[in-house]
């Protein structure tokens, strides 16, 4: 019988990678979550990187799109980005810094870069809500990149905490329905981690820099950059970078097993809800 104080380490149960896409007024991505392949990982419904150096790439942006029902975190590296919405609302993203937007009953914004060349570089996540949560008031949380707490468990390992705990590092994000932990972790070569994650909660990690070995070392996967991997159970993840360094994202949520009805921008649980959703929209109720 299984000591049932025995640590789980998650091994790698999928790998999956990108394909490139185009959004908003012709942005081009590279698009992991929310593709024909893989349309969702409960409760995350798409996760996007964006990166180009070329403006003819980004320049056009996303003007006034509607949203409801889920939330959507834009985290930069590299770029400058306005976003407004149709309540006055405002904010700049800057390198370093995260906006954890819940759309809730509805909101109609607009993402526009505030740059016309150099590089922009960064990922939007979408995160469902429960049914319980889909109709609640829009809410920003706007996170300064000097806001994110950076630490160093381990000599040339730097997790950035934007969402959730490690250790003692604790991200000012908070009051998400879903539990989120989302790690931007950068590793030199030669160097691992173990990562403590929650027993039941689904987890990725997507390599956008490098690559990096993931698993248990007698299983452990090596996944490049662009690649995603798909944990499988457990309450921890082992990750190092052996011959170079590398740089991921880590992220993982509290699974809602609900229905998902699921048009565009809105992200509701029952067909009908989304003829709803689009009535509204169309007759001024966001």
């Amino acid at each position: 019988m299984a000591n049932p104080s025995t640590h789980l380490s998650r091994s790698v149960s999928r790998v999956v990678a990108g394909k490139a896409a185009s959004d908003g007024a012709g942005v081009k991505l590279n698009r992991i979550i929310g593709q024909r392949d893989f349309d969702m990982l409960d409760p995350f419904l798409l996760l996007d990187e964006f990166r180009s150096d070329q403006a003819g790439d980004y320049l056009a942006g996303f003007p006034d799109h509607p949203h409801r029902g889920f939330e959507t975190v834009t985290y930069m590296l590299a770029g400058r980005m306005r976003h407004a919405d149709n309540q006055g609302n405002s904010g700049l993203l800057t390198p370093g810094s995260v906006q954890w937007m819940t759309a809730g009953r509805g909101i109609v914004h607009s993402e526009m870069p505030e740059q016309e060349d150099g590089l922009m570089w960064g990922f939007q996540l979408w995160v469902n809500l429960p049914a319980s949560d889909k109709m609640t008031a829009p809410r920003y949380q706007d996170i300064a990149a000097q806001s994110i707490p950076s630490i160093e468990p381990a000599a040339g390992v730097s997790p950035r905490v934007i969402a959730g705990r490690f250790g003692d590092a604790v991200s000012p994000v908070h009051g998400i329905a879903t539990e989120p932990v989302y790690l931007d972790l950068s590793l030199d070569a030669g160097t691992s981690i173990d990562l403590p994650l929650a027993q039941g909660h689904n987890a990725f990690a997507y390599i956008y820099d490098g690559s990096a070995t993931i698993g248990p070392l007698a299983q452990s996967r090596t996944i490049a950059r662009g690649e995603l991997a798909v944990l499988a159970a457990g309450d921890h993840v082992h990750v190092g970078a052996v011959a170079e360094s590398a740089r991921l994202i880590l992220v993982a949520g509290r699974p809602l097993g609900e229905p998902v009805a699921r048009h565009g921008p809105f992200v509701m649980n029952t067909p009908e809800q989304i003829v709803e959703t689009i009535r509204d929209y169309q007759t001024g109720r966001f």
